[in-house]
This record gives C-alpha cells, sequence and structure tokens, in this order.
C-alpha cells in the first residue's frame, strides 16, 4: 500500500494551525505528531513553507453527465476539481434524463465509480409526479447525500410547484432536503414588466428579474415547511442580504435543522461586474448588487451561512453569446474555490483554519460525512497541499473544464494548489491531474 509522510507542513485543522509531520497508509491518515520517523518505504512530501488542508468538499455541483456532455462530464469536471483542492463532490439530478428514480440515479453512481477523480455522491431529483420514488430514495439515506427540489426553475425543468408534493416531502422524508429557492411567480412578473418597458434585455438586468424578493419569499415558503414538520432543509446558494434574517448562529451546526450555503461566485462578484463580464456571470439565482456581497460575507462569517460550495455549471461560450432569453444561466468554477478563498485571505478577509472549516469540517457535518472532512488519525487521506507565497494565474491553457473558459481567465491568485490526495492517492501535483485511480462513493453516518 502507497504510503506518504509529509513532513514539517503548517496543518489547518479544527480551528488551529500547527507544523506537524501526517503519515499516510492506504486510503487513511495513520498518524499526526509533531515528528513521525517510519521504518517502512514511504513517499515523503517536503511540507516547508506550505500549508495543508482537508480536502474541500463541494456540495453542489453539475457535472452535466448523462445527456449534456457536449459542455461537460463526470471525468473531465472531476480532473478540474482535484487540480483546485476539490477531493469530494455532490452533483445535481437536472441531468437528461432528470434523476427521477432510483434506476436512473444508480446509473449516475456507475458512470462516476470508472470515471470520477474525485469522491462522489448524487442527489435523488424531485419532480411534481414522483413522490413515491423520492421516499424510496430516502430509505437509502446511508449512500445518497439527499433529496434537490427546484422550487424555482434552473436547468433541466425540474420546477416543483405542487404544495401537496412538497408537503408529503417534506412531512415524510427524514433526509436531507437541498432546495433552489426562487419564487416563480415574482421572477415571471419581474421578467414580463421589464421586457414590456425595454423591449431588448441585457445582463444587468438579471438581478432585476431574479430579485431579492423571488429569493426571499421562496426561502421563506421552504424553511415554513421545514419547520412544520421538522425537517432537515438546506438552503442552496443564498444570493441576498433580506434572506439571512431566515437563518440563526446560535445553535451548534450538529444541531440545526435548517442550514444554508453560500457560492464563491456571490462572494466574488456583484451587480457592477456585469458590463465586463456580460452573460459569462449569469447564474440562477443572480449576482446582484454590491450590499449583497458584504452583507453574505458577515454572515459567513458569523455562521448564520454554514457552507461555502461552487454551484459548479458548465456552458459552452456560444451558449452564453446569445440574447437574455437563450443565454444559458450558470458557471464554471470546480478549479479554483480554494484559491478563490486564499484570495481572501490575503486580504484579510477569512482566516486560513475558517476556510478549512466552511469548504471541509462544515460539509462534511452538515451531511454526515462518514469519515471525511477533517485532518484525523484513522480518516480518509483527502489531502491538500498550498503554498501561500507562489502565485497562480488562470489562463484558458490551464482550464481543464470541458467547456473550455472561466469567468477568472487572467486573474492571478496569491497561491497555488500544490498537490492534492483522494484516498490517499496523490491525483494531483507540478501542475498535472495524476490518472491512476478513482474516487470512492460517499458513505454517511445517519
Amino acid at each position: 500500500m502507497q504510503s506518504y509522510l509529509f513532513k514539517n507542513i503548517q496543518v489547518v485543522n479544527e480551528g488551529k494551525i500547527l507544523r506537524s509531520d501526517v503519515l499516510t497508509h492506504g486510503d487513511r491518515i495513520e498518524k499526526i505528531d509533531r515528528q513521525i520517523d517510519v521504518n517502512r518505504r514511504v513517499t515523503e512530501i517536503d511540507g516547508e513553507h506550505k500549508h495543508l488542508f482537508p480536502g474541500v468538499i463541494d456540495d453542489q455541483v453539475h457535472f452535466r453527465e448523462p445527456g449534456l456532455t457536449h459542455k461537460a462530464d463526470i471525468h473531465s469536471e472531476s480532473r478540474a476539481a482535484v487540480a483546485g483542492g476539490v477531493t469530494s463532490y455532490m452533483e445535481m439530478p437536472n441531468t437528461i434524463p432528470n434523476a427521477l428514480t432510483l434506476d436512473l440515479l444508480e446509473d449516475k453512481y456507475n458512470i462516476a465509480a470508472n470515471n470520477s477523480l474525485a469522491n462522489y455522491s448524487f442527489y435523488m431529483g424531485v419532480s411534481n409526479s414522483n413522490t413515491d420514488e423520492v421516499l424510496r430514495a430516502a430509505a437509502n439515506k446511508k449512500n445518497i447525500c439527499g433529496i434537490k427540489i427546484f422550487m424555482g426553475s434552473s436547468t433541466g425543468n425540474m420546477l416543483v410547484d405542487n404544495h401537496a408534493t412538497l408537503n408529503r416531502i417534506f412531512a415524510e422524508s427524514d433526509m436531507l432536503i437541498a432546495t433552489h429557492c426562487e419564487d416563480e411567480r415574482i421572477v415571471r412578473y419581474n421578467y414580463e414588466s421589464l421586457k414590456a418597458t425595454k423591449g431588448e434585455l441585457s445582463p444587468a438586468d438579471h438581478p432585476l428579474i431574479r430579485n431579492e424578493e423571488a429569493c426571499f419569499e421562496s426561502s421563506l415558503v421552504a424553511i415554513q415547511f421545514a419547520k412544520k414538520y421538522n425537517s432537515r432543509l438546506h438552503i442552496l446558494h443564498i444570493s441576498t442580504e433580506k434572506e439571512l434574517q431566515l437563518f440563526g448562529n446560535m445553535l451548534p451546526l450538529k444541531d440545526k435543522r435548517i442550514t444554508a450555503e453560500v457560492c464563491v461566485h456571490h462572494l466574488h462578484f456583484t451587480a457592477d461586474d456585469y458590463a465586463q463580464l456580460g452573460y459569462k456571470i449569469k447564474c440562477n439565482p443572480a449576482i446582484k448588487a454590491p450590499h449583497n456581497k458584504n452583507a453574505l460575507w458577515e454572515a459567513l462569517l458569523n455562521d448564520r451561512l454554514d457552507v461555502i460550495a461552487t454551484d459548479h455549471a458548465p456552458h459552452l461560450l456560444s451558449e452564453k453569446a446569445a440574447p437574455y432569453e437563450q443565454a444559458h444561466a450558470g458557471l464554471p468554477l470546480i478549479q479554483h474555490p480554494l484559491l478563490m478563498m486564499l484570495y481572501y485571505h490575503s486580504l484579510g478577509k477569512i482566516s486560513l483554519e475558517k476556510i478549512a472549516e466552511k469548504m471541509s469540517h462544515a460539509v462534511a457535518d452538515c451531511f454526515n460525512i462518514k469519515e471525511r472532512g477533517y485532518i484525523r488519525e484513522g480518516y480518509f487521506a483527502d489531502l491538500v497541499v498550498t503554498d501561500l507565497s507562489k502565485p497562480y494565474r488562470v489562463t484558458k491553457e490551464n482550464i481543464l473544464y470541458k467547456c473550455g473558459w472561466s469567468p477568472l481567465e487572467g486573474v492571478s491568485f496569491p497561491a497555488t494548489v500544490c498537490n492534492t490526495f483522494v484516498n490517499g492517492n496523490m491525483v494531483y501535483g507540478n501542475g498535472a491531474v495524476i490518472e491512476s485511480v478513482c474516487g470512492h462513493r460517499l458513505a454517511f453516518d445517519r
């Protein structure tokens, strides 16, 4: 079995940064100590001037397989993921066909088992008419990350607006329910009003159409359902200041029944960026006015927002270069979330310990992921080596997304992902992906 010994490295873990040695054996972390000497053959990693993070866990991605593989696929996007320090992901059901049956869901797991370099899980999708199948999936909660409900239309035509369906799922499922919250009635009204006034719409109109009120009203409805039935609710990609009043920080994460996610693009971009980037940053929910970004940062740091994700959602540039109605919504981001947060660390915005918490520890706790998300003896060796003093510039040449572009092209980050390890195997190093083994299906302690 392969063993690695990380020597004299700054370990960022569980609210502390400690200089340590870390020894792996097979797929596990064997020992963490100030100094480790071993008698067996190991591959030594020089940790001088480096930091070791637990692997990033991304709880919301769209890898487009099956059915949309001209944009992306599980193999291509998992390569990009590990290059960015993402060692595990949870993927959404709005593929073609939609993952609305257990058989279709297992088809995706089978694809990943043979093609994904990172660890993986897939959400069960909900429609207005598949409640029985969803509840059957919930019985397998130790092997499926959650149930996904689109309470607002998005790519894949999976809008769920039948209150009888919502009532039954919230009442009868004890599995984590993840929601996309945008009120379709408000979105439609805003679109028709603006269209009638302006005629031709622009990228900057997107946050006016998918506005704060649409997000707030839908999130409020989801929370009302969850409180009525004491459901386990996780609201995805919070994008507005107004929604933050719906979430609390008085309980530790493990005791929360309602949790919230923020995505890197809502922490990074604002509506001011439409002028330069146009439809490249069109996404649902929309990137909004700057005051929202400021409020999201505050809520992330004070624990009203629990986890950081990417909502990685690639489209071809040709699908972005269209009039408003046809320009696809979604950004490719999974190669760069850790670098983005390390950039904000360099600005004094967030500590390294908080990055590890919100991108790894809290995600593992939120989903009850078994033996991942922390640097602990006996846990899976999902690890990321970073160099905070070595800059990295995003270029067309080093982008690994199948779609071939990034809204971050030309941006220089102050840090570099040096190595990524998944289940004790080095899958990224020296600027190259190492395709020797596939990741594991995530398991959940529920």
